[in-house]
């Protein structure tokens, strides 16, 4: 009986190529494109869950009132919370950046962390050599490297016991190998290529009990049996203990509190919701709003409907072909759940062949997939059991619904009526109409969305930020080198250069640049009875000429003010603002009790130093010698830029050959910040291009199908006087109002999602009336172009022809 199944089935599927084509086709591309999405939503939502103990890891922040939330945390915070709540807590550790690495006579250039004892108790990166993770850092001269590290740094040698240098402000300090652990997976937003003790940081004697000073972040593992909401709410405490002043000052300020009625707060983010917080996440990991990964499988669940829509219409349609064959079956003795098998086995036969070339598809596409939409999926995530395992029930779900309902209709034919010739598919045009429907709206969704996001991310790109972002070159300080020692080596030897216009440097980046590092430094202080909060960022001679920052009051930076190194400082007019004063030049500002007063010696106009996503914040510009140099900015001629890049690496390399040059072009930076955004968008137009494909497929088949119902109409009408004109304006016509309806449900689902989205943005566009109009027009025209010609086709038919068809 099987084997006549098949057979029959074969068979059927051969005889009526056309279809099983368009039906094979279209559920690979539907498949293949799912994988794809799949894979890269499965890869957001793994970020962090390889920790063992990764539900009970949070990250602390601080929030004040209604404000942006902040990570850094004073030193004394972690020893005050170890006292106060030694059974919550069963490890704390703080994380900060170190310097560059050096062993004999190279230097690299790797990325350090100096943590707390437990850091690798806490964190699951598996011990591959050496020491354990409960005794790796016991000692504050150890240090630990990745696999990768150290087969940078020590070859094939043994790792274990050498002893390598590290370098900070005070000099090169030796420190040896006591563990080598792996390489932190792509879905980690932890990274790191060595680990140090956190009391070797060399500000941390000055900082450990300065309460004032916050540069690192705190990562807390509470107790199997202690909550976030229950520690949150003995934080209060803690808050109300060790930031009285701060929150004294912030109710004399009149500052707003925050749902829960607190001016200022400590609270956790849980490790897992990390990837996923744009004011919390890591700099090495761009974060991404949750709700993407969701929207991916939201996109592939919509190509996937669309291919189910085309194999239910056309099997329906299909199915009055095949009437007499079920009647016969039927008056032979066929069972209902017979022939429902029958027909349920051919799409099975179809949706499988289907899968296999789907996965093919994703398996070739993959790298071209991974490099367009800069991702680091991985094909073996399809060898985790869960995974097979969902995929298998979604493939038989999607195979019950797109081939059991056709099957289950065909096993219904009434016997007498499909022997009599009385089948008619006017029950199933409702049923067929509305996912015609369905599929045009899904269809027009897709356009209307990648139409406004493109014109968000194209509208931040040529946004003014008021600086010079085009010929202005980023240099990473990462090597051997300093800061403020490089500034001076590549001022005096490219000096004299005509390509280089001017030389400054920065401890702050804009942007994104190569080294993928984001820093942000704010601080506050008391000024006129009231507190103010800046960003603040670590300036050299020539900042404002490089950057063409335009300077409306005061004066510049200067070799001939001495005190221009130490307490003076030039601030933004959200800064001005923020302090308060009718004339902010020589104004002074008593940032720290144990040091002289800054004074204000010139205002810039505001020029937007963080993302566009952010409204412009006070920021104020300092020279102080104490602050390290972390970025070179050179400013070039517009002229043959890539002899001008060229020279600069060379010069680069020369003056420190073991560090890397990764100088880019701060456009290219600012670009970067809205990778996310623009590989969403790229996505969009991605899914929209495989759903209008797919939907004209099956329109072009449903298409086939009706004229070859309509032919006698064809011909009688063509007899009695019609036009051609005429006729495939009213063979059209059925179709353009189903797509018409589409874009009419469609278009106010657009406008809130897409509203919803750019919510997320403090500079946007408004949404306009004509995107609608523009998507709308686009869907009824190649909706109009895929019936036409079939509709042309049967209205320059000869009618003495159709008149004759059977």
């Amino acid at each position: 009986m099987l084997h006549n199944y098949l057979k029959i089935a074969f068979r059927n599927l051969w005889k009526h190529k056309t279809y099983t084509l368009i039906n094979t086709v279209g559920l690979a591309v539907a498949f293949g494109s799912c994988l794809l999405l799949f894979l890269t939503a499965y890869h957001e939502l793994s970020f962090d869950n390889f920790h063992t103990n990764g539900k009970n890891i949070y990250q602390l922040y601080n929030q004040t009132g209604l404000s942006n939330k902040g990570v850094p945390m004073p030193a004394p915070l972690t020893t005050a919370l170890k006292k106060e709540f030694p059974q919550d807590i069963k490890h704390i550790v703080r994380v900060v950046s170190g310097g560059t690495i050096r062993y004999g006579d190279k230097s690299f250039s790797k990325t350090v962390r100096y943590v707390d004892e437990p850091f690798l108790q806490v964190f699951s990166f598996p011990t591959q050599r050496g020491a354990r993770p409960e005794s790796a850092l016991s000692s504050l001269s150890s240090v630990v490297l990745t696999e990768t590290a150290a087969k940078d740094i020590f070859g094939s040698e043994n790792p274990i016991g050498k002893t390598l240098s590290l370098q900070d402000e005070t000099g090169w300090k030796p420190f040896v190998v006591s563990s080598i652990v792996a390489d932190y997976p792509d879905n980690s937003s932890f990274r790191f290529d060595m680990l140090v003790r956190f009391e070797a940081d060399p500000t941390y004697q000055l900082n450990k009990d300065n309460w004032d000073d916050s540069y690192h972040t705190v990562f807390l593992q509470l107790a199997d049996n202690v909550t976030q909401a229950s520690f949150e709410q003995k934080l209060r405490g803690v808050v109300k203990k060790y930031y009285a002043g701060n929150l004294s000052n912030l109710k004399r300020d009149g500052s707003q509190p925050d749902e829960n009625g607190d001016l200022y707060s400590l609270r956790l983010l849980p490790l897992r919701d990390l990837h996923f917080d744009p004011e919390v996440g890591t700099a090495e990991v761009p974060p991404v709003k949750k709700s993407y990964p969701y929207l991916l499988l939201i996109v592939a669940g919509f190509i996937v409907v669309i291919a189910c829509i085309n194999f239910i219409n056309l099997s329906t349609a299909r199915s009055l072909t095949r009437s007499r064959e079920v009647g016969m079956r039927k008056a032979l003795g066929a069972l209902k759940s017979q022939l429902f098998l029958q027909f349920w086995g051919e799409a099975l036969l179809i949706s499988l062949f289907a899968l296999t070339l789907g996965g093919l598809l994703t398996y070739g596409l993959l790298p071209v997939f991974k490099q367009v939409f800069r991702s680091t999926t991985s094909f073996s995530y399809f060898q985790q059991p869960a995974i097979l395992i969902s995929l298998l029930i979604g493939f038989l779900l999607i195979t019950f619904v797109a081939g059991g309902y056709p099957a289950w209709f065909m096993a219904r034919f009434n016997t007498i009526k499909v022997l009599k010739g009385g089948i008619s598919l006017n029950r199933t045009s409702i049923l067929r109409n509305t996912l015609l429907v369905v599929q045009f709206a899904i269809a027009t969704l897709l356009i209307t969305c990648t139409v406004i996001a493109w014109q968000q991310i194209n509208f931040l790109r040529k946004m003014p930020l008021g600086y010079n972002e085009d010929q202005v070159i980023s240099i990473p300080i990462r090597g051997s080198i300093n800061g403020r020692q490089m500034l001076r080596l590549l001022r005096d030897r490219l000096s004299q250069q005509p390509r280089i216009l001017s030389i400054t440097g920065a401890y702050k980046n804009f942007g994104r640049g190569l080294d993928g590092s984001t820093v942000t430094s704010i601080m506050g202080f008391e000024h006129n009875n009231h507190s103010v909060q800046s960003h603040w960022q670590i300036v050299d001679y020539d900042y404002l000429k490089t950057l063409d920052l335009r300077l409306i009051a005061g004066r510049d930076f200067s070799r001939e003010y001495a005190t221009d190194t130490t307490t003076s400082v030039i601030i933004n007019e959200a800064m001005a603002k923020a302090l308060g004063d009718r004339n902010p030049i020589g104004a002074l500002m008593q940032v720290d009790s144990g040091r002289a007063p800054l004074q204000v010696v010139g205002v810039v106009k505001d020029y937007h130093h963080e993302s566009l996503k952010r409204k412009i914040q006070p920021n104020t510009l300092i020279m102080d010698q104490g602050w390290p140099i972390g970025y070179a900015l050179v400013k070039i001629a517009p002229d043959n830029v890539p002899a001008t890049m060229a020279m600069l690496k060379k010069t680069w390399e020369e003056l420190d050959p073991n560090s890397t040059f990764q100088g880019s072009f701060l456009d290219e930076n600012t670009d970067r910040l809205y990778k996310a955004e623009e590989r969403l968008s790229q996505l969009f137009i991605s899914a929209a291009i495989v759903a209008i494909v797919l939907s004209c497929l099956g329109l072009f088949a449903i298409a086939v199908m009706v004229m070859t119902q309509r032919t006698k109409e064809v011909g009688i009408r063509k007899v009695l006087g019609a036009s051609v004109l005429s006729i495939v304006a009213l063979l059209s016509n059925d179709f353009l109002k189903l797509v018409v309806a589409g874009i009419v449900i469609a278009s106010p689902v657009a406008w809130y999602f897409m509203n919803q989205w750019l919510q997320d943005f403090a500079y946007k566009i408004d949404i306009e009336w004509w995107v609608f109009v523009l998507a709308g027009l686009l869907a009824i025209g190649i909706a109009l172009l895929t019936v036409s010609f079939q509709s042309v086709k049967a209205a320059l038919m000869n009618p003495v022809k159709s008149l004759r068809t059977e």
